[in-house]
């Protein structure tokens, strides 16, 4: 590897619009690797932008870290990806896709009358609670009736 294959935190950053907390945060969690000068500082090698703009496109559809791990996990070691390899590995992310696109498209159709919040304030809601029967559901606190593609995982409740 030459010195020019190398690029410094600070270029990482602003190429791949990833804060330097970020790629810290990705590399502890090997999701991205860095290796290190003589005097500590983190340099990446350039392949590691394909990684990250990979990282941001399955954030971006939902994909939980650990959804990424295991996407990543099926990079090729050694060699840089090559586009059969991205197309492979994201291609069941269509169906992902188009259950989001199904459930916002319904919340989208819906949404002057009723947004899934579960509510009982409306007075003409096809999705009515009466006595606020969701309040313990374990889709609460939030949008309990929120189509589950929309839905991004929770922390747990404090009790």
């Amino acid at each position: 590897m030459h010195s020019h294959d190398l690029m410094s935190m600070g270029d990482v950053s602003r190429r791949s619009g990833f804060a330097a907390s970020a790629l810290r945060y990705y590399e502890a969690e090997g999701l991205i690797s860095a290796t290190r000068t003589p005097g500590g500082r983190r340099q990446f090698e350039r392949t590691v932008l394909r990684r990250l703009a990979f990282i941001r496109a399955a954030a971006n559809i939902g994909l939980t870290l650990p959804e990424i791990r295991a996407e990543l996990d099926q990079l090729p070691a050694g060699r840089v990806p090559t586009k059969s390899d991205w197309q492979r590995i994201s291609r069941h992310w269509r169906a992902r896709l188009d259950a989001q696109i199904g459930a916002l498209e319904r919340l989208r159709d819906g949404l002057d009358s009723c947004i899934g919040c579960g509510c009982f304030s409306l007075q003409r809601c096809r999705i009515s609670n009466p006595g606020d029967y969701l309040a313990d559901s374990e889709n609460a606190p939030g949008a309990a009736l929120l189509p589950e593609p929309l839905r991004r995982p929770q922390e747990p409740r404090a009790r």
